[in-house]
C-alpha cells in the first residue's frame, strides 16, 4: 500500500509529467524537445519532411493531417490512415532517428467516434500531445478521452479574428479558463507567432498559462510578421525558452517555419541551432 501511495504522489507531483512516458533526454536538445511541425515543409511529402527534419538536427517531429505520404503514395497521412501506412511511416521516422510526438492541429469534436479514432491513432504512433483547436462545448467529451488514452491536447492558438469574436482560441486567458478545473494533460499549444499577429507578447502568454502549457508552436517573427530564424526576429525565443524551463513544460516544441517554403532548410537549422547555443543556465 505505501508503494502504491508513492507511486501516486509521484505521477501528480507535476503537472506535466503524470504517469505519461516522458520524451527521452535522447530526444532533446539542450532539455528542449525541439523539432519540426512537418508543415513547415508542407510542398514535401511526409517521407520528404521526415528527411528534412532529421537533416535540421532535430530528434522529433510533429505530424500533421493530410501530408501525401511519399512520391509513390499521394494519399494524405492521417489518423485514416491504413496500418500498412502507418508501419511505413514509422519505419522512416526510425530510419531517421526521429520519434513523432505531436500531431496537428487536428479537429476534436463531441463526435466520440471520431475522436476515438484520432486518440487511437496517436497511441499507436506513440504521440504525446493531439494539438486541436476544439468548440468550448467539446471539452468535456475530450476530457474523457484524455484520460482514457493518457495523450494529452494542446489548444491551439491562430490569430485573433477582428471579424470573427466568437473565436477565443487567441486568448491565454479564455485557454486557461477553459483547462483550468479539468485534467492536467489539457492545456496550451502555445503558438508564439501567432500570439504576435494578435498583438500579444509571447512571454507574458505563456505566465498567464503557467501550468498548463504542454505543446508549442515556436516562431520569431520580423516587423513583417513572417517566420524568422530564432533570435533574429521580435519574439526573444531566449526568454520564452527560459519560461518554458522556469514552469517545467517538457512537452514538445515545434518548429512551423511558413515563409520561404521551398527552401527554409537553412532557415530551420538555425532555429535548431539557436537552440543548442542556447544557455539554460542564465
Amino acid at each position: 500500500m505505501r508503494f502504491l501511495l508513492s507511486l501516486a504522489a509521484m505521477c501528480f507531483a507535476s503537472t506535466y509529467s503524470l504517469c505519461a512516458d516522458p520524451i527521452a533526454d535522447s530526444n532533446r536538445i539542450n532539455g528542449v524537445a525541439i523539432g519540426c511541425q512537418a508543415y513547415s515543409f508542407r510542398l514535401f511529402t511526409l517521407t520528404e519532411a521526415i528527411e528534412k527534419t532529421a537533416a535540421s538536427g532535430s530528434k522529433v517531429i510533429e505530424l500533421y493531417p493530410g501530408q501525401k505520404i511519399s512520391k509513390d503514395n499521394p494519399k494524405g497521412f492521417s489518423h485514416a490512415s491504413s496500418d500498412e501506412e502507418r508501419k511505413y511511416v514509422k519505419e522512416k521516422l526510425k530510419d531517421a532517428g526521429l520519434i513523432a510526438v505531436a500531431y496537428g492541429v487536428v479537429g476534436l469534436s463531441k463526435n466520440e467516434e471520431e475522436n476515438r479514432k484520432v486518440f487511437e491513432f496517436a497511441k499507436d504512433m506513440g504521440i504525446r500531445v493531439i494539438n486541436s483547436e476544439p468548440s468550448a462545448d467539446s471539452f468535456d467529451t475530450i476530457e474523457k478521452f484524455v484520460k482514457e488514452y493518457d495523450i494529452k491536447v494542446g489548444i491551439h492558438n491562430h490569430p485573433m479574428r477582428k471579424n470573427d469574436p466568437n473565436y477565443k482560441h487567441w486568448d491565454p486567458n479564455w485557454v486557461l479558463e477553459m483547462v483550468k478545473d479539468r485534467d492536467v494533460r489539457m492545456g496550451a499549444c502555445a503558438d508564439t507567432g501567432h500570439w504576435i499577429r494578435s498583438g500579444l507578447n509571447p512571454v507574458e502568454c505563456l505566465k498567464i498559462l503557467k501550468g498548463r502549457v504542454v505543446s508549442s508552436h515556436l516562431k520569431d517573427l520580423g516587423k513583417e510578421l513572417h517566420d524568422l530564424p530564432f533570435g533574429t526576429g521580435n519574439a526573444d525565443i531566449a526568454a520564452i525558452l527560459a519560461e518554458f524551463k522556469s514552469q517545467g513544460m517538457n512537452g514538445p516544441v515545434s518548429i512551423e517555419y511558413e515563409h520561404n517554403w521551398e527552401t527554409s532548410l537553412p532557415e530551420i537549422t538555425e532555429c535548431v541551432n539557436f537552440v543548442k547555443k542556447w544557455n539554460p543556465g542564465k
